[in-house]
């Protein structure tokens, strides 16, 4: 069985980044969306992105960026990854993935079966799929809200290899969660928190090991 592969998102700080990055995490992500708790300014994410180069896959969360601000993320991030969270479409994903030549992530959140029917397209157009939790109705964040969603609305769907499950993980969940989805990817930001936006060190060390150990 490949190894779990683990995102840690929302990293702001560059303790909490040398956290991850001395977890072993394999992908760590910046989110710039001004609305987030965990928003990081360019600048800021320049720095943070140039400390985690060459230890590990850099991702930035953008959500419905116009293209100069996928530009502008792409300057100052020099993400691996793309990571979008809004409500693109298979063909904006597409559009983005070609003028940026970086891979694409699209996180879709989940709340009932029906939401699994955008998963073909959009696995089609982007390189990777997230499985979030839907935000509640609302909600300032299309993410990033500490909640899971019922993993068994999985069963029986077809995913696309390499899908990732997001949403509500803690250190205390996540083995379950593998268990019961198989799924090899895992991503988690509130769940490694003291409070929204600050990460523990400690939680992020204890999340990467509980994954590790499913």
């Amino acid at each position: 069985m490949s190894a779990v592969a683990i995102k840690i998102c929302g990293l702001s700080t560059p303790a909490t980044l040398d956290a991850a990055l001395e977890a072993g995490a394999d992908l760590v992500g910046f989110v710039h969306f001004p609305k987030s708790p965990r928003h990081v300014d360019l600048e800021t994410g320049r720095a943070l992105s140039a400390q985690a180069k060459g230890r590990t896959e850099r991702v930035v969360l953008l959500v419905d960026p116009d293209d100069a601000l996928v530009a502008a993320a792409v300057a100052a991030f020099d993400p691996d990854w793309i990571q979008l969270h809004g409500r693109e479409t298979p063909e904006r994903v597409a559009a983005i993935r070609a003028a940026t030549g970086r891979r694409v992530m699209r996180a879709l959140g989940v709340a009932t079966a029906a939401d699994l029917d955008a998963v073909a397209a959009q696995a089609r157009a982007a390189d990777r799929i997230l499985l979030d939790a839907k935000a509640p109705p609302g909600a300032d964040l299309p993410g990033g809200n500490g909640h899971a969603f019922d993993w068994s609305l999985l069963d029986g769907a077809t995913l696309p290899a390499g899908y990732m499950l997001s949403g509500g993980l803690t250190p205390d969940t996540v083995a379950a969660a593998l268990a019961r989805t198989g799924a090899r990817a895992v991503d988690v930001s509130s769940g490694v928190e003291i409070r929204p936006g600050e990460k523990s060190p400690a939680r992020i060390a204890a999340f990467v090991a509980a994954a590790r150990g499913a």
